[in-house]
């Protein structure tokens, strides 16, 4: 069948927005919705003869040629820091001291369209003399960088299936990750090897091990000795390898549109990771749709910063999409973006200078926070200076608004290179205060709504449609209908239209990998072929898209109302002083409490009488802090035109970030909610206690 593709021309509007089409709705769902540019049909690529991901790279090649495909910094040196700490260990504090690592980096080095074809080439015929048949499994478990795209591409290229595994993973869900699929091989950074190591024993499948990177040689001996038939070698001998190889014998293992690409694990935020099962037509379809929507915004001098994980599908179909523009990707760690993580050099975001990042919600506040926290160290001047551009620029004042982008705001947009230009946040609800500050005081900044099973496209705010609290127009590679949720009033018939979002079309998902339980429930996919996401979301006016909440994440209330834990949760960590947050009720409550880890300097900034010394944990403890975290939190709450029964009644003040391998986030960074709840049960029972006892009293 032939593929079909959409572009906007010039000076065309998006009209309607989206569309309804079809038939008349079912009892308890709305109509069916489309983009309105492309009611008539789906778009299933990006041009024509794009069938593959492979076609993607050879696309690229052929027409980017000596372009830049990929950036990327070699580490030269890593330095070491002590620095002494104040803890609180069974109520005495203790000082003690820890190490810090910080990495000096040299100047970005780069690859062309055509040494990136060729290196992937060399990985493809690597992979063929090592055995690897259609259909076999390799792993990437591998942080973002060209070394991942590699392995990905050579894979893509002959035929074989990527699954993936997060580098933040632990043993047991890296063990899941290779023994489901039945991986054959497996891709990781030599850092990541120990993991490897300890696990192989327990997945009889894989036979292949590759690694770029420096490992220490008794790491290697461990997993050659792990059983026989086991082959570990370094990517640069893999391609030598790969060299001695005939070109024929890859061509002839090209893929078909209908082959499976890539097995991709979600972060697992209930039980143990699930593997999406995505076809190359489904990768197709969903580049199709970043082009259709943000297409005419992006060109081949366009630089992106890479940093996201590639095991996220996000970063996957956002990088997969800007090879097919031709634009020069500039990978970087998240431990590296700033100049205050590294040591004599620049911190990636400065070196690399960036016209476009994608990001999840918590880059962005982070990076609002940090533009705060400057402005707050500048003085009262310069401080009343900031405040006054923003307001200027935010109520359009003619003749000032260039006035302070150039004086005030050019010196903000210096700490990311000075030439970003668009920005995109996906992953999770981003909260309308921090979208409007950034978009004010540094770059436009759009959302975007995914899933893994979508590939990553479900909707996405065209920068020319600019606005704030939604998360922009239908994916032109599917339809959405909503189904009712009458528990919690979310109605079809409601105006605006709400319900749970169900989504069909050709980027969506068939099912997962061995999860027959899944794939034949009707709670994941509906007999005529819709899958439910479990997101409610509602249709604007203009035909954008808005989330707002998650089935699983409602919870009713003493008083019978339903609250919607992660729209509080978006809004409350624009509080300066919250740095993580996990918004808890229960149905006896009348409001919610949340668990915060609070956002240190803000914190210490907001408590000049404070003893500067007092270790983060006493603070944590201290009445009058929890008070103040309180108040601020429930004035952006009051800001956002929360109701009483959204409002926080306590705080529970943490002082241990939450990372993936406390178990507190997933390796996305979603919070697990009910291993949040389960580590501080005690605290939230005695504030759930204190705060009946003051309604009583």
């Amino acid at each position: 069948m032939a593929s079909y593709s959409y572009h906007l021309g010039p000076n065309e509007s998006w009209g309607k927005g989206s569309v309804d089409i079809g038939p008349s709705a079912n009892t308890g769902e709305s109509r069916i919705r489309r983009l309105e540019k492309t009611k008539d049909r789906l778009v299933t690529a990006p041009i024509e003869g794009i069938h593959t991901v492979h076609d993607v790279l050879l696309y690229a090649a052929r027409t980017h040629g000596t372009r830049n495909a990929y950036g990327y910094r070699d580490v030269i040196k890593i330095i070491e820091e002590q620095k002494e700490v104040t803890k609180t260990v069974g109520g005495q504090e203790v000082k003690e001291t820890k190490t810090w690592k910080y990495f000096q980096l040299s100047d970005y080095k780069y690859i062309s369209y055509f040494g990136l074809k060729e290196i992937v080439s060399e990985v493809a015929r690597g992979l063929l003399k090592l055995g690897v048949q259609k259909n076999d499994v390799f792993n990437i478990y591998a942080q973002t960088g060209p070394s991942w795209q590699y392995l990905s591409y050579g894979c893509a290229s002959i035929s074989a299936i990527v699954a993936t595994a997060y580098d933040t993973l632990g043993e047991s869900g890296l063990q899941h990750s290779l023994n489901e699929p039945e991986c054959v091989g497996l891709f990781t950074n030599a850092e990541l090897l120990p993991v490897v190591a300890k696990v192989l024993k327990n997945v009889p499948s894989i036979r292949i091990v590759v690694y770029d990177g420096q490992p220490p040689e008794d790491v290697i001996s461990k997993i050659t000795g792990t059983r026989e038939g086991v082959t570990v070698l370094s990517l640069d001998a893999l391609r030598e390898m790969g060299r001695t190889e005939p070109l024929e014998g890859a061509d002839s293992r090209t893929p078909s549109s209908d082959d499976v690409a890539c097995i991709m694990y979600t972060s697992g935020t209930t039980g143990a990771p699930k593997g999406v099962v995505l076809k190359h037509s489904h990768l197709i379809a969903s580049i199709g749709s970043v082009v259709t929507l943000v297409g005419h915004h992006l060109n081949p001098d366009d630089c992106y910063l890479a940093f996201l994980p590639l095991a996220h599908i996000l970063e996957y179909v956002v990088e997969l999409s800007f090879l097919f523009v031709g634009m020069c990707s500039g990978f970087a760690r998240v431990k590296t973006l700033t100049d205050q993580s590294v040591r004599n050099c620049q911190g990636d975001i400065k070196a690399f200078r960036p016209t476009i990042m994608v990001g999840v919600p918590a880059v962005w506040e982070l990076i609002r926070k940090g533009i705060i926290a400057q402005v707050n160290k500048s003085g009262t001047i310069r401080k009343s200076m900031f405040n006054g551009a923003m307001a200027v620029k935010k109520a359009n004042v003619p003749g000032l608004k260039s006035v302070v982008d150039s004086v005030v705001f050019s010196k903000i947009r210096e700490g990311t290179g000075g030439r970003l230009r668009v920005a995109l946040s996906g992953g999770a609800a981003l909260s309308r205060e921090t979208q409007e500050f950034l978009t004010t005081a540094l770059v436009t900044v759009v959302q975007g709504y995914g899933m893994t099973e979508t590939c990553g496209m479900c909707s996405i705010l065209p920068p020319d449609m600019m606005r704030y609290s939604c998360v922009g127009l239908p994916s032109p590679s599917i339809e959405i209908k909503f189904l009712d949720v009458p528990d919690a009033g979310y109605l079809a018939t409601n105006n605006p239209p709400q319900g749970e979002i169900l989504l069909r079309g050709p980027s969506v998902t068939g099912g997962y990998y061995k999860r027959d339980d899944l794939n034949n429930s009707e709670d994941t996919f509906t007999k005529d072929g819709w899958l439910r996401t479990g997101d409610v979301g509602q249709w604007n006016k203009d035909g954008t898209l808005t989330i707002i909440d998650r089935i699983k994440n409602l919870v009713k209330l003493q008083g019978g109302e339903y609250i919607a834990l992660e729209r509080l949760e978006s809004t409350y960590k624009s509080c300066n002083y919250v740095s993580n947050i996990c918004v808890h009720a229960i149905p006896d409550a009348t409001q919610p409490i949340a668990i915060i880890v609070p956002h240190e300097g803000h914190l210490r900034a907001a408590l000049p009488e404070e003893d500067p010394h007092a270790s983060l944990a006493n603070l944590c403890a201290s009445a009058k802090v929890k008070a103040l975290v309180l108040k601020e939190c429930n004035a952006a709450g009051k800001k956002s035109g929360f109701k009483g029964i959204e409002m926080l009644q306590a705080v529970v003040l943490t002082a241990d970030e939450w990372t993936p391998e406390s178990g507190l986030v997933t390796a996305a960074q979603k919070v697990q909610r009910r291993k949040v709840a389960e580590r501080f049960d005690v605290e939230i029972k005695v504030r759930f206690r204190f705060a009946y006892a003051r309604v009583d009293g």
